[in-house]
């Protein structure tokens, strides 16, 4: 299930300019699935989980990592942000990304801190794993 996207000026999920021309425009249209960068992948992937586009979070995530399924957010789950600690290259086709996402459910708050790891592999970002913190 996806929950529907934001209207084109809405600010985007992960805290960046207009949904729209931010992280929207790789998760739809001709750019889909083009983030350019570890981080921009990042930060589309976060976007996606507020959003619930498990279509384009299964097709983002490596092959050789990546689950069969996702369930979507528990309605009482609300994303409340994200902050990018670190962007890392560490050649031309790896990079790693440390984040922390901030949600509240059941009333109560939560931080997901991880470094994740990204490959290039034809051009295109994947996500491929991460290590909590």
């Amino acid at each position: 299930m996806t929950k529907k996207s934001p209207s084109l000026t809405a600010s985007c999920p992960c805290g960046g300019a207009a949904y729209a021309h931010c992280c929207g425009r790789w998760h739809e249209g001709p750019l889909a699935m083009q983030a350019p960068t570890a981080e921009a992948l990042m930060r589309s992937r976060y976007s996606a989980f507020v959003l619930d586009k498990l279509p384009y979070l299964l097709a983002s995530w490596h092959p050789s990592t990546r689950p069969v399924s996702l369930e979507p957010n528990p309605p009482d789950l609300k994303w409340l942000g994200l902050a990018i600690k670190q962007a890392r290259d560490q050649d031309a086709d790896h990079a790693t990304v440390e984040f922390v996402a901030r949600s509240r459910q059941a009333g109560r708050a939560h931080r997901l801190h991880e470094v994740s790891r990204f490959v290039r592999e034809d051009g295109r970002w994947y996500y491929v794993d991460g290590d909590l913190h």
